[in-house]
Parts: structure tokens; C-alpha cells; sequence
């Protein structure tokens, strides 16, 4: 499949940031740039201004790969969920996106401004039920899925996203942590002192292949054991099984709720 990322989690609102110290002659030439150049990607698709133009683009994609297309974003203001989805509504469900990854504000890289890792857009344990419930309510759960990402690092992650509403779900975080990532802060240094995100071959040398694939493999096994013991522990057969009903939340006081009672409860009618 192929995603058009509008934003992610750790820098909503900036563009992709490669410093040219890792600009080799292969990624010059995928790239069109000069070796060696800074590569600081725009913070927006130029082809897209309004949600026409995004469904427009979506559509574009899809028929040139003829694969499915999605878009990836972190919410904001839940408001355009609204003006995205009538859109859709008037030209017909063919037109949406296959599937939504939604990105929690809370993302990670070394390489993001501070302020918008603290300060822009939703996390996803307010945003992901707004996108399931408005898509739910017009009908559109089952033409467009969705798949949810931002620090899924652990069983019970995992189990309440997809408990919540997900149809998926994918981490960058859990598997680069598997790898042997610090959280150093440097990843757009190519000062990486666990090798995974410079060129420098001193510090690669940290990475050696046959010792991570074992670990990150270990780490996948386990997240799906641990995720599939909750479910089955809920009386489900199957992780996707899982509803609101089978989760509670901590509130404030000490107390808990039911998931679903909880989030009918924030819904105004």
C-alpha cells in the first residue's frame, strides 16, 4: 500500500529534515539533490490545499500504483474530520482514502523542534476515539481503516487501541528501542552512538545485523504474545475482538469506568 504522510507525531506542521552529512550518491540521485546537500522537505504537498485537492491526490495515487492509499496525519482540530468526511459523502465513498494511519502527537526523533513535540496537535488517547466514532457514525468504518501509531510500545498499548477502535496497529518506537536506541536526541547529527540512525561506519559498527534481527524479532513475538493474553483474558478469541467494553479507565479520583460509558460520556449530544 502506499501512504501520503500530511504530518506525524513528532513534528507536526515541519517537513522531513536529512542533513547532507548523510546524503550519499544513492540517495542524491532518488533525491535530485547534490551529495552531500541538506535535503529539508516542505511542510505540506504542494499539490494539496483543500480537502478536494487531498482526495484528489489520493485518487492520482491510487490509480498510478493501483495499490490502496492512505493518508497519515496527526489531528488537530477534530472539526475538519467533519469537513473531510462530508467531502467524501458528495463524491462518493470511492474517493476516500483506504485507510487513515493516525499519528499520536507525542511521537518521537531526535530531530524534532521541541515546541511541537510539547505543544502541536492531539494525543492519541483523545484523538483515536473522535476519528472511530465520526467515521462509525457516517458510515464509513468499514470503507476506510484504520491504523494507529505513537509510542504502541507495550501489550497493553496495543490492546487498548484496538479495543478503542483501530484495525491496526504499527510502532517505529518499540522496534527502534529493540534495536538498541537510547533516545540520544541525535538523529540528525549522524552522531548516533548505537549506530541505527548515521552513516558513519565507526558508529555503525554498533549495529551489527545478526545480533538485532534476533532482538527485534524477540520483541515482535513478545508484543504479540502479551496482546493476545489480554485478549484471551477478556474472553475473546482473537486481539480484534476487542471493544470498549472490555477496558476501564482511571479517572482522576482513583475510580474507574468503562471505556465505552466514558467516552459516551465526553461525546456531546
Amino acid at each position: 500500500m502506499f501512504e501520503i504522510k500530511l504530518s506525524q507525531g513528532a513534528k507536526p506542521g515541519k517537513g522531513g529534515m536529512l542533513p547532507g552529512g548523510k546524503v550519499n550518491s544513492e540517495i542524491a540521485a532518488i533525491r535530485g539533490i547534490k551529495v552531500g546537500q541538506d535535503s529539508i522537505s516542505p511542510n505540506r504537498h504542494p499539490e494539496i490545499s483543500n480537502t478536494n485537492e487531498l482526495l484528489d491526490f489520493i485518487e492520482l495515487v491510487r490509480e498510478h500504483t493501483q495499490k490502496p492509499t492512505g493518508i497519515k496525519f496527526v489531528l488537530g482540530d477534530p472539526d475538519w474530520l467533519d469537513d473531510f468526511i462530508a467531502t467524501i459523502q458528495v463524491r462518493g465513498a470511492t474517493s476516500a482514502p483506504d485507510f487513515i494511519t493516525l499519528d499520536s502527537a507525542d511521537g518521537g526523533t531526535g530531530s524534532a523542534p521541541q515546541p511541537l513535540l510539547d505543544y502541536v496537535g492531539l494525543r492519541i488517547a483523545e484523538s483515536l476515539p473522535v476519528l472511530v466514532d465520526k467515521l462509525r457514525k457516517a458510515g464509513l468504518d468499514e470503507r476506510i481503516r484504520v491504523i494507529v501509531s505513537g509510542k504502541m510500545v507495550n501489550p497493553g498499548d496495543v490492546a487498548w487501541a484496538l479495543a478503542v477502535g483501530a484495525d491496526f496497529v504499527v510502532s517505529a518506537r518499540g522496534f527502534l528501542f529493540s534495536l538498541g536506541c537510547i533516545q540520544a536526541m541525535q538523529c540528525n547529527k549522524n552522531t548516533c552512538p548505537t549506530g541505527i540512525t548515521t552513516h558513519n561506519p565507526k558508529l555503525q559498527r554498533g549495529l551489527v545485523p545478526q545480533d538485532k534481527a534476533q532482538r527485534v524479532a524477540q520483541y515482535h513475538q513478545a508484543i504479540e504474545y502479551g496482546v493476545n493474553l489480554i485478549a484471551h483474558s477478556c474472553g475473546v478469541r482473537d486481539p480484534r475482538e476487542l471493544r470498549r467494553e472490555h477496558a476501564r479507565i482511571v479517572l482522576s479520583d482513583g475510580d474507574s469506568m468503562n471505556l465505552a460509558q466514558y467516552y459516551q460520556a465526553k461525546t456531546p449530544h
